[in-house]
């Protein structure tokens, strides 16, 4: 079966630090854009960061780019997102989405694409989607 999984979410306190996964199964990455997005209580999806993966080239939301970081492992297909200095207002579901990267279409603008989409998309009709992982950032 062709899926991307999520892992790493739990609760954490204000300040703290968490590494998600975005692991590729049934397929790799070598192809694709792969990006983190969030979804929080009364809002609607907001995109993060996204990677090309062929050459790393790597866009990150203003919101967090001073506080949240990707890195990948090549040989497990995976690609991490390390968040450092948590805040309450970071609570939310994080999910992960992987599509075939299209030279014309800049990451940024896939991103915001899919954001655009409001809530996660059924099907595979906007790339690969994980089920997401729950974060939540509490004293």
């Amino acid at each position: 079966e062709v899926e991307v999984v999520e892992s790493g979410g739990g609760l954490v306190q204000p300040g703290g630090s968490l590494r998600l996964s975005c692991k590729a199964s049934g397929f790799t990455f070598d192809d694709y854009a792969v990006g983190w997005l969030r979804h929080a209580p009364g809002k609607g999806l907001e995109w993060l960061s996204g990677m090309r993966w062929s050459d790393e080239t790597t866009v990150y939301a203003d919101s967090i780019k001073d506080r949240f970081r990707l890195t990948k492992d090549n040989s497990e297909n995976i690609l991490y997102l390390q968040m450092n200095n948590l805040q309450p207002e970071d609570t939310a579901m994080y999910y992960c989405a992987a599509d075939k990267f299209k030279p014309q279409v800049p990451l940024t603008r896939w991103m915001t694409a899919i954001q655009a989409l409001g809530t996660r998309p059924v099907g595979s009709a906007f790339g690969y989607w994980g089920q997401g992982t729950q974060v939540t950032v509490s004293s």
